[in-house]
């Protein structure tokens, strides 16, 4: 399973600003084998033409959204991929979305400013590999957190990771910190041996991604950034 990050900001960062550096951020969003797209922002005919992509989009085949928040979900870029073949699934938390390629379990998150917000698992059916995508949500819900368990087993786990390494901050209501995700870890690393973090606050993690990778690096988590493009 190919992954390939589109954005890694919370929705703190001015869009304006975009260039190609590893030091920017945009609205979270991922690429998954060039075909599955996660959170449709606004960003994504920027990020194409910033880092000098022709065609980065010609094999999304389905999109599916965390949330409706401005900074996970565009109308436009909704309608420039659905008119160019890809399909818009609604999906909803508890229920399974049965693709060609990839089977996605549904569940709730704990973010409540949007309540229809959503994790995802998505498991390949090419090569079965289990992916759980967790931006935005705070603290994992108990039913969420057994579901997972359940499965038996994840490949490499995506948390929200917006407040960094503050304790105390408000927004722990509704995002993580370093030490909620490090709870997390410690917990899910029985069935899962790869942690990875995105959504981060440009306010609220040091000023560079080699100086945010280096702190989250101590907690073992690979800290993603715009243009990453790992294999699980």
């Amino acid at each position: 399973m190919k992954l390939h990050f589109l954005g890694t900001g919370a929705a703190d960062w001015d869009l304006s600003l975009a260039d190609a550096s590893q030091d920017f951020r945009r609205n979270s969003s991922l690429l998954i084998d060039d075909r599955l797209l996660i959170d449709p922002g606004a960003c994504l005919f920027e990020f194409e033409k910033t880092f000098g992509y022709t065609g980065l989009y010609a094999g999304v085949s389905d999109i599916v959204n965390t949330h409706p928040h401005s900074d996970h979900w565009s109308e436009e870029t909704v309608r420039r991929l659905t008119e160019a073949g890809a399909v818009y699934h609604e999906t909803e938390a508890g229920h399974d979305l049965e693709l060609e390629h990839y089977l996605i379990r549904v569940y709730e998150a704990n973010h409540r400013t949007a309540p229809v917000a959503k994790h995802f698992v998505i498991e390949s059916k090419d090569d079965g590999k289990r992916l759980f995508y967790g931006c935005d949500g705070a603290w994992m819900f108990y039913e969420t957190a057994h579901a997972l368990f359940r499965l038996g087993r994840l490949d490499c786990m995506i948390f929200d990771c917006t407040v960094g390494e503050i304790s105390g901050d408000y927004r722990i209501f509704e995002h993580n910190n370093v030490a909620m995700v490090s709870e997390m870890k410690a917990a899910f690393q029985k069935i899962c041996p790869r942690f990875m973090v995105s959504h981060l606050a440009r306010t609220l993690h040091p000023a560079t991604h080699a100086e945010t990778a280096a702190v989250l690096a101590k907690y073992g988590f690979e800290t993603a950034r715009d243009d990453l493009i790992v294999e699980i």
